[in-house]
C-alpha cells in the first residue's frame, strides 16, 4: 500500500506547515477528506483556530469551529504525518531581493521532524531551482536523511485568491510536480482529493516554480501598461476607465485596469524572477519597467490630492483627508505589502496626516506593520478630501447623500479621488465636485 492509499485509509496524516490565507484553506480542504496537522509557530494564531475564529476570514468561524484539523504550535506533531505542504510567505528585501527567510525556517523546523517515507511539496512561491537548491539541503542536514532515498520532495504552486469566493483552492487547476514519476504520480492523486477542477502534471519541479512566478509577473505588466495609459490621459484630460470600457468591446482586448499593486504576490514575485535572471546574466527590461511604474503609483496618487486640493482653494499643509480603505485588495483583511501607505507617507511629506478608515482591515497587523491607527467611519467628517483607496464591500452604501456629509461644507469645491473608480462620475460632474480617479 502506498503513501496516497494510506492517507485516504487514515492510515497516515497530512500536514500543513504554514496556516496563513493560503495555508489554512488548504488543511480545511483536506481534513474533509483525510487526517490533517495544521502547525504554525505562531501561537497567538493557533489559539484563535483552536477556539473557532478565522481570522483571515478566508473560510469563515463556522467552518474553522466544525474542521477535524489538529491545529498546533508544537513542531513535534509534524513527526505524525508522512504527507507535508509548506506554504509559508515569500516577501522580499526593501532592496527587493528575495527573503528565503520564512521558507528556509519551515525546512528547518519540518526536517528536524522529517520521518523516513515522507513526502514533501513547497507551494510557496519562488524562483526556479529554490526548492531543490536550497530546501532540499535544509530538509537533508536537519533530518540527516537522503533526498530521494529516504523522503521524495515535490512542488505544487498556490494560487488561492485572498478574498475571492469564487477562484478557490478547489475551483482552480492545480499544478503539481515531483522529483520523479512515482512522486509526481502520489503528489497529483493527493491534490485530487480536494481539487475539482483537476491537476496538471508539470514535467518538472522547475517548470512549475517558472509557472507560478511568470502568472503573477504578467499580470503585474498588464497593470502597469493600464496605470501608465492612466498617467497619460490624465494628462490629456481624458477619462482613462471611458477608453477601456470602449477599447473593451474588441474580442481580443485584455480586461485590466489601473490601481494599486501590493500584496504578498503581484508586487513580490516579478523580483524572484529578475533576482534568477540577474544571477544568470541577464538584466530585466520589460518586468522591471512594470514594477517601477505600479511601486511609484501610491506616490502618484497622494499627488493628484495634493494638486486637487490646490484647485479647490483649500490649504494643503494640515488639510483633512480620508483614505477609505488600507489593506492591499478588496474585502481581504490582509495589509502586508499593501500600497495605500505610500498614498498616507506622501501625503504626510505634504504636512496631512490622514484619517484611515477600513473595518475589513487586521487593525492590530496595521499597527504592528505601519504603525497605523486605523478609526471607524465616524471619523470622516469636516474633511476636505475624500480617498476611496479599496473597493470594499463596506463601502458599497457611499452614494451622493452619504459622501456629501463627509465633506467641510464652508469649502467651495469636494476633492473626491476615487482610486478604484467605483463610484459613478456622472453623479460627481457637477460645480460642487471635483472628482478624479486613475
Amino acid at each position: 500500500m502506498g503513501l496516497y492509499e494510506k492517507l485516504v485509509a487514515g492510515e497516515e496524516k497530512l500536514s500543513l506547515v504554514g496556516l496563513g490565507y493560503v495555508g489554512m484553506p488548504i488543511a480545511v480542504a483536506f481534513a474533509r477528506k483525510i487526517k490533517v496537522v495544521g502547525y504554525d509557530l505562531n501561537e497567538k494564531k493557533i489559539e484563535l483556530y483552536r477556539s473557532g475564529v478565522d481570522p483571515t476570514r478566508e473560510v469563515g468561524d463556522e467552518v474553522i469551529r466544525n474542521t477535524t484539523v489538529e491545529f498546533t504550535a508544537d513542531e513535534t506533531k509534524l513527526r505524525e504525518a508522512k504527507f507535508h505542504i509548506v506554504a509559508v510567505p515569500t516577501p522580499v528585501n526593501d532592496d527587493h531581493t528575495p527573503d528565503l527567510t520564512p521558507v528556509e525556517g519551515a525546512s528547518r523546523i519540518l526536517g528536524r521532524n522529517l520521518q523516513k517515507g515522507s513526502v514533501v511539496v513547497f507551494e510557496s512561491t519562488v524562483y526556479p531551482g529554490v526548492t531543490e537548491e536550497i530546501c532540499v539541503p535544509i530538509l537533508e542536514k536537519e533530518s540527516g536523511l537522503t533526498c530521494g532515498a529516504d523522503f521524495k520532495i515535490g512542488y505544487s504552486p498556490e494560487r488561492i485568491n485572498p478574498g475571492d469566493k469564487v477562484h478557490r483552492l478547489e475551483t482552480i487547476t492545480k499544478i503539481v510536480s515531483g522529483m520523479d514519476e512515482e512522486t509526481l504520480d502520489t503528489v497529483a492523486k493527493v491534490y485530487e482529493l480536494v481539487v475539482e477542477a483537476g491537476v496538471y502534471r508539470a514535467e518538472s519541479i522547475q517548470v512549475a516554480e517558472a509557472a507560478k512566478v511568470i502568472e503573477n509577473s504578467q499580470r503585474d505588466i498588464n497593470i502597469a501598461f493600464m496605470n501608465e495609459l492612466s498617467i497619460i490621459f490624465n494628462k490629456m484630460g481624458i477619462d482613462t476607465r471611458s477608453v477601456l470600457e470602449a477599447a473593451g468591446t474588441k474580442w481580443n482586448f485584455l480586461k485590466f485596469f489601473p490601481g494599486l499593486v501590493g500584496g504578498h504576490c503581484i508586487g513580490v514575485d516579478p523580483y524572484y524572477l529578475t533576482y534568477r535572471a540577474e544571477q544568470m546574466g541577464y538584466h530585466s527590461q520589460i518586468i522591471l519597467a512594470g514594477r517601477r511604474i505600479n511601486d511609484d503609483m501610491g506616490k502618484y496618487v497622494a499627488e493628484n490630492v495634493v494638486k486637487n486640493l490646490i484647485r479647490a482653494d483649500v490649504p494643503v499643509k494640515r488639510a483633512k483627508v480620508a483614505i477609505l480603505g488600507f489593506t492591499f485588495k478588496e474585502n481581504c483583511p490582509d495589509t502586508r505589502n499593501t500600497k495605500v501607505i505610500d498614498i498616507v507617507k506622501e501625503l504626510r511629506e505634504y504636512g496631512i496626516e490622514p484619517v484611515i478608515v477600513d473595518e475589513t482591515a487586521d487593525r492590530d497587523e496595521a499597527k504592528r506593520l505601519y504603525g497605523v491607527k486605523l478609526a471607524d467611519r465616524s471619523a470622516v467628517n469636516g474633511v476636505d478630501a475624500l480617498v476611496i483607496a479599496v473597493a470594499h464591500e463596506e463601502f458599497a452604501d457611499l452614494d451622493r447623500e452619504t459622501i456629501d456629509a463627509f465633506f467641510n461644507p464652508a469649502n467651495g469645491k469636494k476633492v473626491l479621488v476615487d482610486v478604484k473608480g467605483i463610484l459613478d462620475r456622472k453623479h460627481y460632474q457637477d460645480e460642487s465636485y471635483i472628482y478624479w480617479r486613475l
